[in-house]
C-alpha cells in the first residue's frame, strides 16, 4: 500500500485524537472534531473494499494464468498425439514419432510447469504485501486503541 492508503488515514486520526484538546477536569480525555474523524472514517471504510478488491483481482487473475497455461498444455499434448498417429505408417517412423511425442510432452509440462510456478509466485508475493499491509493496519489499530484505553486508565 502506498501513503495515500488506510495506514496514512489510521495515523492521521491517532494525529488528531493525541492533538485535541484536554478536557477540562480530566486530562486522559480528548475532544476533538467529530466532524474530521468521521470523514477519515468514512475513507478508511471506502479504502478496505479497495484492497479487498484489489486482491480478488489478484486472485483471479492467477486463476486465469493457470487456466490458460493448462488449456496450453493440453492443446501442445493433443498436437503431439495428433502428430504422432499421422507419423506412424513405417516402424522406424513410429518409433521416431513417439520419442518426438515424448519430448513435446516433457517439454508442454515443463512450459505449463514453470508458467503455473510463476503465476503462483506472483500471486504469493501480491498476497504476501496485502497480508503485510492488513498486519501494519491492526498494528496501528491496537496501538491506537491500547492509546486510547491507557489514557482511560489513568
Amino acid at each position: 500500500m502506498d501513503d495515500t492508503g488506510v495506514s496514512l488515514l489510521l495515523d492521521e486520526l491517532s494525529d488528531l485524537i493525541e492533538d485535541g484538546k484536554a478536557a477540562i477536569g480530566n486530562k486522559d480525555r480528548r475532544q476533538i472534531d467529530a466532524g474530521v474523524a468521521h470523514e477519515i472514517i468514512d475513507e478508511i471504510r471506502q479504502r478496505f473494499p479497495e484492497e479487498l478488491a484489489e486482491s480478488r483481482k489478484v486472485l483471479r487473475e492467477r486463476d486465469d494464468l493457470l487456466a490458460d497455461a493448462e488449456m496450453e498444455g493440453n492443446r501442445i499434448i493433443e498436437d503431439a498425439r495428433n502428430q504422432a498417429l499421422i507419423i506412424a505408417s513405417e516402424q522406424e517412423i513410429v518409433r521416431i514419432a513417439q520419442s518426438q511425442a515424448e519430448q513435446i510432452l516433457r517439454e508442454a509440462r515443463e512450459a505449463e510447469r514453470q508458467v503455473r510456478s510463476g503465476a503462483e509466485d506472483y500471486a504469493d508475493n501480491v498476497l504476501s504485501h496485502i497480508q503485510s499491509t492488513l498486519e501494519t493496519l491492526t498494528d496501528n489499530i491496537n496501538r491506537s486503541r491500547e492509546r486510547l484505553n491507557n489514557r482511560g486508565i489513568r
